[in-house]
């Protein structure tokens, strides 16, 4: 139901806002409403992640998969909690002043009201969004690019077998 598509070019390299965007765990430090991050799986080609979403009296945990191709490319799909579906890709093209960042995204939520309260919120929720990863990179890297490096699973344990 709600989509929405934003394309804007950041002073910064693909490899930097790649690993802004995939460096998951973070996101509560920095993305509005995100109250909880926890990494399920972790690859280097696939990153499983639990979200907790908070906005007033709502309070929403889902599960996404999210797949990752570096530096061009990342690919959120929904697993589990309280969407019908969730798509959403990051796209990151080197230009000469930067990066072109396209970023997609596509979800409906099980519940009506749910949906119907974050359809009257969506336009201003999904550009704070956008505008809090710009605002990330500024403080991680300046107002230009910087080669800098954060993995995408900064605890690289084996999975436990338990």
């Amino acid at each position: 139901m709600p989509t929405h598509v934003e394309q804007r070019v950041l002073p910064y390299t693909p490899q930097q806002l790649f690993d802004l965007v995939a460096d998951i765990e973070r996101y509560p430090e920095f993305l509005p409403w995100c109250r909880g991050a926890r990494i399920r799986e972790c690859r280097p080609d696939l990153v499983v992640a639990d979200l907790i979403i908070g906005f007033k009296m709502f309070r929403e945990r889902f599960t996404s998969r999210v797949a990752l191709d570096p530096p061009h490319r990342i690919d959120v799909t929904y697993a589990e909690g309280p969407f019908r579906y969730l798509n959403n890709h990051w796209i990151f093209e080197q230009m000469p002043e930067g990066c072109l960042v396209d970023f997609f995204v596509d979800f409906e939520f099980k519940s009506r009201v749910l949906q119907k309260v974050v359809e009257l919120l969506f336009g201003e929720a999904v550009r704070r969004m956008v505008a809090a990863f710009e605002a990330r990179a500024r403080d991680q890297y300046g107002n230009t690019a910087r080669r800098r490096r954060s993995p995408a699973c900064r605890s690289e344990k084996p999975a436990s077998s338990g």
